[in-house]
């Protein structure tokens, strides 16, 4: 896989999908790597060029010290999308990575063409939760870690019904930096954009999960309330709804998207 210098770390990242086709960038959830959006890619490098990365402390990419916060992970993809020469895209961003892709409609709306916000929030849980989580790691490791987490990001009936996927998205969350971990935790654990995404002009889909418990479905609906156009899916899965529901997913991402590229 292919690495550039980004604002003092090397990033992994990798194109997939034609080059004269409109570029689609997505961004992981916290715990994973650019692996998750493996379900989205035979449909969407149909019709667009897909540009993955592993976000800082996350995967291959470098692990710089911390805390991170939201803008730097946000400000990252700005300065990628800069060295790649890449001046517009479509975002798509889940649970962390939909935090990132909040912060960029509001600060750098002019370098995309839409934004797909997905199981997140504008404040996704306490200051107490974040800092039981990152003492946690320190106690325990990323095994630890995980024994909380895979049953808030798959249903019960998920984690019986497909335990290879699960077992491989375990596998990720265990292989992952603590310390680039902890340090992203940080950055959840200080944001708070419920007073800015109003701000947000870019076309936007909100796809939620019903039995998603980290970023439940009220918390879409109050994005979709603020953004003035933007459009609400909610999918029959947990966090990881482009796993659990990845037909779904990818056919309401899809539809949104090409609509976009038609108007």
């Amino acid at each position: 896989m292919p690495y550039i210098e980004v604002e003092g770390a090397r990033f992994n990242y990798r194109f997939d999908g034609p080059d004269n086709t409109p570029v689609l960038v997505f961004s992981h959830s916290l715990g994973a790597n650019l692996s998750m959006w493996d379900p989205q890619l035979p449909e969407l490098t149909q019709k667009f060029r897909v540009l993955r990365y592993d976000s800082r402390g996350h995967g291959l990419t470098d692990v710089t010290p911390g805390p991170y916060t939201i803008e730097r992970l946000a400000r990252d993809l700005v300065v990628l999308l800069d060295a790649l020469k890449i001046e517009r895209a479509h975002f798509c961003g889940l649970s962390m990575g939909g935090m990132v892709g909040q912060w960029l409609g509001v600060n750098a709306a002019n370098r995309f063409g839409s934004i797909t916000l997905c199981n997140t929030a504008a404040k996704i849980g306490t200051v107490e939760s974040w800092n039981t989580r990152i003492q946690t790691i320190k106690d325990g490791g990323m095994a630890a870690v995980a024994l909380a987490v895979i049953p808030r990001w798959f249903t019960e009936d998920f984690i019986k019904r497909a335990p290879a996927e699960v077992d491989n998205i375990r596998k990720i969350l265990i292989h992952t930096s603590p310390d680039g971990y902890a340090a992203s935790c940080a950055a959840l654990r200080d944001a708070d954009l419920r007073e800015l995404i109003a701000r947000v002009t870019v076309p936007t889909l909100m796809i939620s999960g019903t039995h998603d418990a980290v970023s439940p479905p009220a918390e879409g609906k109050f994005i979709v309330k603020q953004i003035h156009g933007s459009q609400y899916a909610e999918l029959n899965a947990s966090h990881l709804s482009n796993i659990e529901a990845s037909k779904k997913f990818t056919e309401a991402l899809t539809k949104f998207l090409v609509r976009q590229e038609t108007t």
